[in-house]
């Protein structure tokens, strides 16, 4: 049996601290990705739709409005165990759209308001997980109900 020195300790600590710091890091980048999502979502949704049902000025004016900042926002909010990922409606609305494990880096999908979902979705420690996600984050949240070892390989 070997026994860890105060030394040892004190250098996996500082690595712990950094990895916390990249964890947080990370989800930030998250929701940047979600947002930037939802922009580009809601635009393509207005065009379609100016397109296609005669009122081209109110789609126009919408669509102005979203890049102007009057979209969702994603914003991250830190909690004791988790990084949760929050998603505020134009209107005020809030909802869960993710947890992210603090020392882990894990991805869960939310089971409510202030817990998550059973079952790791990623992890953005592993490199190959971490840009698939921030590639294919949607902010409706569908690639939190894919498999990341069968989407990332």
């Amino acid at each position: 049996m070997t026994t860890t020195t105060f030394a040892d300790y004190a250098a996996g600590a500082e690595a712990r601290k950094q990895i916390e710091h990249n964890i947080e890091e990370w989800s930030e980048m998250l929701c940047i990705a979600l947002e930037h999502n939802y922009i580009d979502e809601a635009i393509r949704r207005q065009k379609f739709f100016a397109t296609n049902n005669g009122e081209k000025e109110f789609h126009e004016k919408q669509i102005e409005k979203i890049r102007n900042g009057e979209s969702y926002k994603f914003i991250m909010e830190t909690g004791r165990k988790y990084h949760k990922i929050v998603m505020i409606t134009d209107g005020g609305n809030r909802s869960v759209h993710a947890f992210v494990d603090k020392k882990t880096g894990e991805v869960y999908k939310a089971a409510s308001f202030k817990a998550p979902a059973k079952g790791v979705r990623f992890n953005l420690l592993i490199i190959k997980e971490r840009e698939w996600l921030f590639e294919n984050a949607d902010w409706a949240g569908g690639y939190l109900y894919r498999n990341s070892t069968y989407f990332c390989s």
